[in-house]
């Protein structure tokens, strides 16, 4: 398969590599500890075998004990479900299309099965892409996929047009995955880049994302404040609703009710709780109507 790679990579990067990451940036190191913490287990939920390499590489010590406190606990396991669930489905998704947004060291191009034939799209902030790939350059990983790396700030109203460039095709549907993104956007900035994927997700397009939280009450806890004082709340528990308006059909699990299903059982919730992920499926931009039948202001309208 092949590995579109970003050109060159920035000396900082290899001298300081945490260093030369923005602080969002730097969360994605956090995901990679959480994933190959879950790696290590006896019956983990999936393999990541690329999380503990970044984590060496990244020169960020390894806590091997786990999470400690209420927040950590259940901020960790979310992740593991929420890898897992991402997984099955990307898988199911039954597209040749597949766009990461902010994938930061999503490493789903090397360890998942894809179908021949499959592009995956990863699109994110230069300096991550780059530590990323020249992480896995060093060790040999070879996708299992069509891989294209376009490093690029999803806050740019220009990146759909990189993405269309880059041999996307927004006419045939496509899979989309917003694995931890809006949290560290504003609702403006999370409305502005859920509209740009609806235009660009042709009718079956699936997109995969959070349900919102409330981050107003999220309790200050020792060493989870450089993770939680980055949050900007999104779309908030608001995040279903507005896709459901703006033309795609939304399911909700929620992640007591996945937790079960793995096998698994969740920490308590640090205060009430909307958590779960979201599976929307882009549906057709409806018809207008003539101007005789009156507006119908409860019809479905596309983002």
């Amino acid at each position: 398969m092949t590995n579109h790679e970003p050109e060159g990579v920035a000396a900082d990067i290899v001298a300081d590599p945490a260093a030369a990451l923005s602080p969002v940036s730097r969360t994605a190191l956090a995901v990679a500890r959480v994933r190959a913490f879950e790696t290590a287990q006896p019956e983990p939920l999936f393999t990541d075998p690329y999380a503990q390499v970044f984590i060496e590489a990244s020169g960020i010590p390894m806590d091997v004990a786990g999470p400690a406190s209420p927040l950590a606990k259940r901020l960790v396991a979310q992740g593991i479900l929420r890898t897992r669930h991402y997984d099955e489905q990307l898988m199911a998704a039954g597209v040749d299309q597949v766009v990461l947004l902010a994938a930061g060291l999503d490493a789903r191009a090397f360890r998942l099965p894809w179908p021949e034939g499959t592009r995956v799209f990863e699109l994110d902030l230069p300096p991550i892409l780059a530590f990323k790939d020249r992480v896995l350059a060093e060790h040999g990983a070879r996708p299992h996929c069509e891989r294209i790396v376009l490093p690029l700030d999803l806050v740019d109203p220009d990146w759909p047009n990189r993405l269309r460039a880059a041999g996307f095709d927004a006419a045939r549907p496509s899979a989309w995955l917003a694995e931890g993104l809006l949290v560290y956007l504003d609702a403006d900035q999370a409305a502005g880049l859920l509209g740009a994927v609806g235009e660009l997700a042709a009718p079956g397009s699936i997109l995969m994302l959070e349900q919102g939280r409330d981050v107003s009450g999220t309790p200050r806890e020792d060493g989870l404040t450089a993770l939680t004082d980055l949050w900007r709340g999104g779309l908030g528990p608001g995040t279903a609703d507005w896709l459901a308006v703006h033309g795609w059909q939304v399911e909700f699990a929620g992640l007591e009710d996945l937790a079960a299903g793995y096998g698994r059982e969740m920490p308590p919730a640090v205060g009430p709780s909307t958590a779960g992920f979201l599976r929307a499926r882009r549906i057709a931009r409806p018809v207008p109507r003539p101007e005789s039948q009156g507006n119908d202001s409860s019809s479905v309208r596309s983002g």
